[in-house]
């Protein structure tokens, strides 16, 4: 039996927990509330191939065509071929998929798929009826003692051998990791490990434009980064099409599927003139498409005409009330949209089991990069990916187990690890805030990308990261002070942006040449790299 802590508490993370509880001391981490996550958020469903009409091959070569190129085809072998059992599993766990008058699961259709083999709950909830589901059977995990819970309890630091030697640039041999540090009640402490398991999220929150949740700030990625452990991809950022200006407020692909165009504001159906596919076309062409298109309105709003699709509110429910909150109507009203961080393919680098570059992390979901998504997720992929590299990491575990006590983890009052709070020294008087850091990073690091911009915003970062970050400038972001304070949450997640930010654009700058959903407009494109070569004519019209 071995001491396991899993950080986070999506579908990754929550699965990886649930198939160790009972054979390992189990610790789940999370920074909100259990459940919090942006699988809790997903609108669209899960990809998956059930039904005699679907094949595995095809789910494969979209997934491929999607990427750009770019996947590890064995990855996505992996992912493919796991589908149906993963679907099965959340079944039997309590998910409730949409079914027709027949009792057959329904399959929709989306963007970049061949065939309807997306799975849905409660219409446009399935993110919450996964969560729900899952959070509900580790309850009783921690009830009978098989799981403790942190809630409200924020990943720090991974703590490794060698540490101190790494950074002197002394180190020999393989990292291994000992534990983590969290920041929880206010303190910094101490939980020791024979295997962690990353499933912290995305970082969607680095952006202005996000349709990520406020918790999506890439903790996991940024405490991997600083452990030094191998990271892939970070230039791909996935920009979904369709979010409502302002709040972000997700408009799922499952819409256009079922039939709703984008029309520019004078009313014309333009994917139509850039893509076969139309508004079906891959989120990276679709929402490229947008960008420039609303660049040639000086910035005004294309808009999602849902109003010809039957049955909407009660096809979408959870889309109409969010919608509604803002006084917009789906069956009536034209929906404004604007692209918006949605997903990052990139993350910490993982072989199909999960493992990274330090022995004892594994990472899972959003926060990795196995090579499955390439240069561009397909839709609905992602859900599948936290099911089934979860479970496939969980039996990598059990492989390597090592034997400890049955006790529990004892927490240890700590701030004098050998890994330092990040970006807390003395404070520079540059330091961005978190809104201007969302700011550059959107200028510069967004749906287009220029080497002029991206040595910008590495200068500007440059002068922030140098120093710490304000304690609390994720609520008060416009607001200094140079006297020096204890580590408050926001700043800690504001620090762990700024990183990601500069490692991001160095990724970026040094892929010259646009690439799924990385778009550099100031060099040539090798057309061999897309077969959408229609969307290049766009751009030069607009």
């Amino acid at each position: 039996m071995s001491r396991v802590i899993v950080t986070g508490s999506g579908i990754a993370g929550l699965t990886a927990a649930l198939r160790l509880s009972g054979r390992h001391t189990v610790t789940l981490v999370t920074k909100d509330r259990l459940g919090e996550s942006n699988t809790e958020w997903a609108q669209g469903g899960i990809a998956g191939v059930i039904g005699p009409d679907d094949t595995v091959a095809s789910h494969i070569a979209d997934t491929l065509t999607a990427g750009a190129g770019h996947c590890d085809p064995e990855a996505v072998r992996t992912l493919c071929e796991a589908g149906g059992d993963a679907i099965v599993a959340l079944a039997e766990a309590g998910v409730d998929f949409d079914t027709d008058p027949t009792g057959a699961w329904v399959r929709g259709m989306e963007g970049a798929h061949s065939y309807p083999r997306i799975l849905h709950s409660g219409g446009d909830a399935t993110g919450r009826a996964i969560s729900t589901a899952l959070a509900q059977k580790l309850r009783t995990e921690v009830a009978a003692g098989r799981i403790t819970l942190l809630e409200d309890t924020m990943l720090v630091d991974i703590l490794t051998t060698g540490a101190h030697e790494r950074r002197q640039g002394r180190a020999t041999g393989d990292v291994t990791a000992t534990g983590v540090t969290v920041l929880r009640e206010g303190r910094v402490e101490a939980l020791a490990a024979d295997a962690i398991v990353l499933a912290t999220g995305g970082v969607g929150q680095l952006f202005a434009h996000t349709t990520n949740p406020a918790a999506a700030t890439g903790d996991g990625l940024a405490a991997a980064i600083r452990a030094d452990a191998k990271v892939s991809d970070l230039e791909f950022f996935q920009f979904h099409p369709t979010a409502l200006p302002g709040p972000g407020f997700l408009i799922s692909e499952a819409v256009r599927g079922a039939g709703a165009l984008i029309l520019d504001e004078h009313g014309h159906r333009f994917m139509t003139d850039i893509d076969d596919r139309a508004e079906l076309a891959s989120r990276d062409v679709v929402a490229l498409a947008l960008h420039r298109r609303q660049a040639a309105q000086d910035g005004r709003p294309c808009f999602l005409d849902a109003r010809a699709v039957p049955d909407v509110q009660a096809t979408f429910p959870s889309i109409t009330a969010g919608l509604a909150a803002h006084g917009l109507d789906l069956s009536r009203d034209l929906i404004p949209v604007t692209p918006a961080a949605h997903y990052f393919m990139g993350g910490v680098t993982t072989d199909r089991d999960g493992r990274t570059s330090i022995h004892g992390v594994f990472a899972i979901g959003e926060v990795a990069c196995t090579g499955v998504h390439g240069a561009n997720r397909l839709a609905s992929n992602s859900l599948l990916e936290g099911a089934v590299f979860a479970a496939r990491a969980v039996d990598a575990i059990d492989a390597q187990s090592t034997h400890t006590n049955d006790a529990d983890l004892a927490f240890e009052d700590s701030v004098n690890h050998e890994l330092p709070l990040p970006q807390f020294g003395s404070f520079h008087q540059a330091a961005l805030t978190r809104n201007e850091l969302q700011a550059l990073t959107w200028a510069h690091l967004g749906v287009e990308r220029t080497a002029e911009g991206l040595r910008t915003l590495l200068d500007r970062l440059g002068d922030g990261a140098r120093g710490g970050f304000v304690p609390g400038d994720g609520a008060r972001s416009g607001d200094r002070s140079t006297t020096p304070a204890a580590p408050s949450v926001q700043a800690l997640e504001t620090a762990n942006l700024a990183l990601i930010a500069r490692h991001m654009a160095r990724h970026a700058l040094a892929r010259e040449h646009s690439l799924g959903a990385h778009t550099r407009t100031d060099t040539h494109t090798d057309t061999t790299l897309t077969s959408h070569t229609a969307l290049l004519q766009e751009a030069t019209a607009c």
